[in-house]
């Protein structure tokens, strides 16, 4: 004999209503258990190998280096020849202010800043410079032209 759908719906039905108070009462469960956690409960620490742990670790005297015994120093500056160079202007832009002079020496080409050349520098003149480093580089300064 088969049973009845009306006795299958109730029984469907039942078994919802178990299933939701069951997850109500796992949620309610829940939520209890995570009040009697406290803030320290939840908190963790870094020990001074930088390991995470729940204990607060001791805390000693830090034995920090004392400020005598630091050595700084900075690179030594390397001088370039003071003395002038000649060589050869190679490119000159009059209107951007900017050109490039081919060593007589080594035959690198330096750039230089109209501001430190001489007012009637040209393409092709021969000038004698100084070289010094600059934020960029190496850096034409002191632009002589010869005759």
């Amino acid at each position: 004999m088969a049973r009845s759908t009306s006795s299958n719906k109730r029984d469907n039905e039942k078994k919802k209503i178990a299933k939701r108070k069951e997850k109500e009462k796992r949620k309610e469960d829940k939520k209890n258990s995570n009040q009697e956690k406290t803030f320290e409960d939840m908190i963790a620490y870094v020990d001074e190998n930088g390991q995470i742990v729940s204990e607060r670790p001791e805390i000693t005297k830090n034995n920090s280096p004392k400020v005598e015994s630091i050595l700084i120093s900075t690179p030594k500056k390397i001088e370039e020849d003071s003395d002038a160079i000649k060589g050869k202007v190679e490119y000159f832009n009059a209107p951007k202010g900017y050109g490039f002079i081919k060593s007589s020496a080594n035959d690198e080409k330096y750039f230089f800043h109209i501001s430190n050349s001489p007012e009637n520098i040209a393409e092709g003149n021969v000038v004698s410079f100084e070289i010094r480093r600059g934020l960029r580089g190496a850096e034409v300064f002191n632009i002589k032209i010869e005759s």
